[in-house]
């Protein structure tokens, strides 16, 4: 059966809470579009959050390092200026001016470490981005079918009221004419109550799932919207974003580990100074030229802190990331039974609902003609209600299930 959810009777009886919330303004000035697709909204609720925001700097800090690491030298040059005069004790004119300039040294392997580091950062920064969407990705698929569950309820809340209206409608003729009892008049009214109250319910639950969509920054649909497609993959691959995000951090571990141990001291430095000098007044100025090399002795301060820090992150991300992996093929091993279950469920469903339709007409026509009794009839009509629900329930149970999958898969909204 085919529901189509019409506002008339539901818009009279929604009450006063589930008026203000639905009528809350939006915080952004001017709201997107409302999304039509998972992908659409996924988009809406990436350019909201912070991760995406520093996107752009955290790349140029990255650009930035890998410059310094081709740098010939670990730092800038340093000059050196000094003077040297007689002017405060004998005042004979001695005088010597020295100039030069300071290069510091990269150490034995410590540049092509350095760049290594730099090139690790840049794949890592790329790999946290992606494994946060993928974390958005799971929390938007949750409350994005939370809101086309609570939409198809709400269209088989308004069309059981829609027909529980009619009955009621034509048992009060048939009331009036005498062919059926006050009593009956009674509970067809009731019927009707019950599923007014239902409408406004599911009017309540539309409400609180769009607030929720809306919380992750997306524009919640105007109404039923398409489903993901079915991936072709069965089990999460090295691709992961997860599994990639542990092997980035583990590897750039690795190279903060091998740059601390090569840097056990500090940088050496090249000294290259001019000297011009006299001894008094009317002595010619003799001119020396100084090269010079500062080694530091004994290592740099928190040498040793620094390798073994380096070290428990390396093995920390590498035993994290064999539990992800098992983590991983286990929901997608879930999934895939979630997904068989609910398409077994769903065309149980769809069967049932045909067969209630079909009674429900049978029961109809003999209640028209005075051959079913109201209770009989009440009862058939709720019967292939529940069967139209269960089978919505399931079929949105279906897209869910295959969102499922492919949130274990490490594949984002399509």
């Amino acid at each position: 059966m085919h529901w189509k959810f019409s506002p008339r009777r539901a818009s009279h009886r929604l009450g006063a809470a589930v008026l203000a919330l639905a009528s809350l303004p939006s915080l952004a000035q001017t709201p997107p579009a409302p999304a039509s697709s998972l992908a659409e909204a996924f988009a809406q609720a990436w350019a909201q959050q912070p991760e995406q925001a520093g996107t752009a700097a955290r790349r140029d800090a990255g650009q930035a390092q890998r410059v310094a690491a081709d740098r010939w030298t670990p730092e800038p040059p340093a000059l050196e200026a000094a003077l040297k005069s007689d002017r405060l004790s004998g005042n004979d004119g001695a005088r010597e001016i020295e100039a030069g300039v300071a290069v510091p040294l990269w150490l034995p392997r410590e540049r092509a470490l350095t760049q290594a580091q730099a090139g690790a950062e840049g794949l890592a920064l790329e790999s946290r981005l992606r494994a946060a969407q993928w974390r958005l990705a799971g929390e938007l698929r949750e409350a994005w079918w939370a809101l086309q569950l609570a939409l198809l309820e709400q269209q088989a809340a308004a069309a059981r009221e829609d027909s529980a209206d009619k009955l009621a409608r034509d048992v009060a003729r048939r009331v009036a004419s005498g062919d059926l009892a006050r009593a009956d008049q009674n509970q067809a009214d009731g019927a009707r109550a019950q599923a007014e109250a239902e409408v406004a319910e599911a009017a309540l639950a539309v409400v609180q799932a769009r607030q929720a969509l809306a919380a992750l920054g997306v524009q919640p649909p105007a109404g039923v919207a398409l489903a993901e497609p079915l991936p072709q993959a069965t089990a999460p691959d090295t691709t992961h974003p997860a599994l990639v995000e542990l092997d980035d951090r583990a590897r750039l571990a690795a190279h903060a580990q091998e740059l601390a141990a090569v840097r056990k001291r500090a940088n050496p430095e090249l000294a290259l100074l001019v000297t011009r000098e006299r001894g008094a007044y009317g002595e010619s100025n003799t001119h020396a030229l100084t090269v010079g090399l500062r080694v530091p002795l004994g290592s740099a301060s928190g040498h040793r802190a620094k390798v073994a820090t380096a070290s428990a992150e390396r093995i920390e991300a590498e035993q994290l990331r064999v539990l992800q992996a098992q983590r991983l093929a286990a929901d997608a091993a879930v999934a895939r039974a979630r997904l068989a279950t609910a398409q077994a469920v769903a065309t149980a469903a769809a069967r049932r609902t045909a067969l209630a339709q079909q009674t429900r007409g049978f029961f109809e026509t003999s209640f028209r003609l005075g051959e079913t009794d109201l209770p009989n009839r009440l009862r058939v009509e709720l019967e292939a209600y529940e069967a139209e629900r269960q089978s919505a329930r399931a079929r949105v149970a279906v897209h869910q299930a295959i969102s499922a999958l492919r949130q274990a898969l490490g594949l984002l909204p399509q």
